[in-house]
């Protein structure tokens, strides 16, 4: 259970506080409401390299990192479709370095020009290292634009191409900035050995006096129900052939979404599972293979992926993953394979919440779904979820109109 108490300040800010006095420590989290599904499909990639920026400097405090580290407190960040989060952990002592620091970047980055020029480069070139010049690097390059057609969900959080991050000017950097680095746009949780009381006043002292921006009313394009099979067939120097297929499902708030990550977990999570029990141990077609689910705000992706042992072709492996599927479709999984699975996915909640900024973040994500409630009742719909749950999501979600699948064929010496 995470306790919680919340206000929210006069320029917009929602602001949380996590009281735990067993612990020494602070956690600042800054969720922002903005993510690759923000960004225009002529200049993507600007959420993430946002990520980068805003530790570049801002107004009055031209390095972030040094004063962080003399106070003992480190700090990270990341980004995904939905959302760009910001964290630091530091002594609790120390917890206005962290208001001190966040505040003024919320504030006004420092806009220098070098420092923009560094954090491209740097940008351009995780995109070449992680997506471009590995194996099986691309894949989500390849499957996003495959499986939507019209949500900006279609491009990676990296960017649909280079050249975007290669061409975007000061002035793009600016406006991305004032459109959604506001504390209207924000949603802040401190946690740890702080009362409601000092988080008050600080955040008083520190965030009320910034200026609240236009409120940002987001109206994505929709994704059409999806009426026909896709494929696709790329050939790459990789060491084995791998298989993907995909499948659209419901958001993290629709009714069914327990029902279908239960679902995946029981198909493909961990040395259990049935895929891997049948395929790579039975029949010892697959080298890997699991399932997971996208877990993302709006209607996201079920995702089964396996590389497959050499000798054996993609297409005999993908009768064998569909020989599962229908069967999970015409018949109900065992109370204890199910049992299984909530158990598993229980065991994840309750570890995740033994570490402070887990919880931050946790609560953080949750106020931004529009109940922050949500952190504490997860297990309670996970347990509701039945055997015929399982069989309505599987009929469902895992149907032929339904699926996107790629070949990923290793390139012949």
């Amino acid at each position: 259970m995470i306790n919680y108490k919340w206000f929210t300040l006069d320029n917009g800010l929602k602001v949380f506080v996590h009281e735990d006095h067993s612990v020494s420590i602070a956690v600042l989290n800054i969720l922002y409401n903005v993510g690759s599904k923000d960004e225009s499909e002529d200049k993507t990639g600007f959420a993430h390299l946002f990520e980068h920026l805003m530790f570049g400097g801002s107004k009055n405090i031209p390095s972030y990192d040094g004063p962080l580290e003399l106070v003992g407190g480190e700090n990270n960040a990341f980004t995904s479709p939905d959302i760009t989060n910001y964290y630091i952990t530091l002594p609790a002592v120390n917890i206005e370095t962290a208001f001190w620091l966040e505040s003024d970047r919320m504030l006004s980055l420092s806009f220098d020009p070098k420092v923009l020029e560094v954090q491209r480069s740097v940008v351009i070139e995780e995109f070449k290292q992680r997506y471009l010049n590995q194996p099986y690097g691309d894949v989500w390059l390849k499957l996003r634009p495959l499986t939507y057609l019209v949500h900006p969900y279609k491009w990676a959080t990296i960017g649909k191409e280079i050249s975007h991050i290669e061409n975007a000017t000061m002035e793009d950097v600016k406006a991305f900035f004032y459109k959604y680095y506001l504390p209207n746009n924000a949603i802040m949780v401190v946690g740890g050995n702080v009362t409601l009381e000092q988080v008050k006043a600080l955040s008083e002292k520190w965030f009320a006096p910034i200026p609240a921006g236009k409120p940002y009313n987001r109206n994505l394009p929709q994704e059409p129900v999806q009426q026909k099979a896709r494929f696709e067939e790329v050939e790459a120097d990789v060491p084995l052939d791998a298989l993907y297929k995909v499948y659209h499902m419901g958001g993290k708030l629709a009714d069914d979404y327990y029902a279908t990550d239960l679902l995946s977990d029981l198909l493909g999570r961990g040395k259990s599972s049935r895929l891997h029990t049948i395929l790579v141990n039975e029949k010892q077609l697959f080298n890997s293979v699991g399932s997971h689910v996208s877990g993302s705000m709006e209607p996201g992706l079920f995702v089964i992926e396996g590389k497959l042992h050499e000798g054996v072709s993609i297409e005999e492996g993908e009768k064998a993953v569909q020989e599962i599927l229908d069967d999970l479709r015409q018949n109900s999984c065992k109370e204890s394979e199910l049992q299984k699975v909530k158990n598993q996915a229980e065991s994840s909640i309750a570890f995740g919440e033994v570490e402070l900024l887990n919880r931050a973040m946790n609560l953080a994500f949750a106020a931004l779904l529009g109940d922050p409630e949500l952190v504490n009742t997860e297990a309670e719909k996970i347990n509701a979820v039945t055997n015929a749950d399982i069989k309505n999501a599987a009929l469902k979600v895992l149907t032929e109109n339904n699926c996107s699948t790629l070949y990923y064929r290793k390139q012949k010496k």
